[in-house]
């Protein structure tokens, strides 16, 4: 398994010389399986990127989303492999409140895109999993599924493939003022001894408690959560749009110290678009 960041910022993409280092990109990672199979988390606008490497292949392509909040959904229209005739991609939708499985084409309608989506060549398959369908098979890897604490709800993802397991927990508030979907020991025990954990890490204690409730974890909550779940790593992940690269960086420090404190062995780092994992030199090198 290999998985590529593409796009790692929330809310809103943050373009401008403070923005290079981790990148102003919209939520989007890439999963390349070992059989082929390409797995995408999220359709912000790193995905536009991440479908110019894609054009060059004809492979059936499998989208999963975790929600249709503008920053995860609003790089569809950009990905080049719907424009090619006769290309399968196929939407897994996320489990939101109200239920909404074709947002992400619908923005492609009336006056709201140049290109309606009915127009385009490829074949573009919305796929819901059946409520109460919690896990299933995707290529090699198995899948699993669980709920957001986020406004409008929607799915976070564990993709066991390859040796490997991946959590995708983005936009998740860990410990909400309404009620949860999941709570920290479900998150706990969903990720348990996960080889990477990318965790939404958007705010610091200094937001508190004016964006309680937004839909977003403090990053020591995160670290806390890795720590709980025996992780080998954390990505910190869906970085606030007025986060800097220098404040990044010292949240990444700060999270450091939490570690140290808490006598852990957690690799820890802030996702930046570009950062490619190969789970499987990996493996190699820790059999060696």
């Amino acid at each position: 398994m290999k998985l590529t960041f593409y796009g790692v910022r929330g809310s809103i993409p943050t373009p401008g010389p403070e923005f290079i280092r981790y990148g102003g990109n919209t939520a989007c990672v890439h999963v390349e399986l070992d059989d082929g199979t390409d797995i995408i988390l999220d359709a912000g606008t790193g995905i536009k990127a991440l479908g110019r490497k894609l054009a060059d292949k004809t492979n059936d392509l499998h989208l999963l989303l975790t929600h249709n909040h503008w920053d995860h959904i609003q790089g569809f229209p950009f990905f080049a492999p719907i424009y090619q005739p006769g290309r399968n991609i196929y939407v897994t939708p996320g489990q939101t409140h109200p239920r909404e499985d074709n947002a992400i084409l619908q923005q492609m309608m009336g006056s709201y895109f140049p290109v309606q989506y009915h127009t385009l060549p490829s074949n573009i398959e919305i796929r819901p999993v059946p409520p109460g369908t919690d896990q299933w098979k995707l290529g090699n890897a198995n899948i699993s599924r669980n709920s957001m604490n986020h406004p409008g709800s929607g799915s976070s993802y564990l993709i066991e493939a390859d040796g490997a397991k991946v959590a995708y927990i983005t936009d998740n508030e860990l410990y909400p003022p309404y009620k949860k979907a999941t709570g920290f020991l479900d998150w706990a025990k969903f990720a348990e001894g996960a080889d990477l954990i990318i965790h939404d890490a958007q705010y610091m204690i200094s937001d508190m408690p004016r964006k309680a409730g937004w839909g977003h974890s403090v990053a020591e909550e995160a670290v806390k959560l890795a720590m709980a779940c025996r992780a080998r790593r954390l990505a910190l992940y869906s970085h606030d749009d007025s986060r800097t690269d220098d404040e990044i960086e010292s949240i990444e420090r700060h999270c450091q110290e939490v570690i140290e404190v808490g006598e852990m062995d957690l690799d820890l780092f802030a996702a930046a678009e570009g950062i490619c994992i190969d789970f499987n030199q990996e493996s190699h090198a820790g059999a060696a």
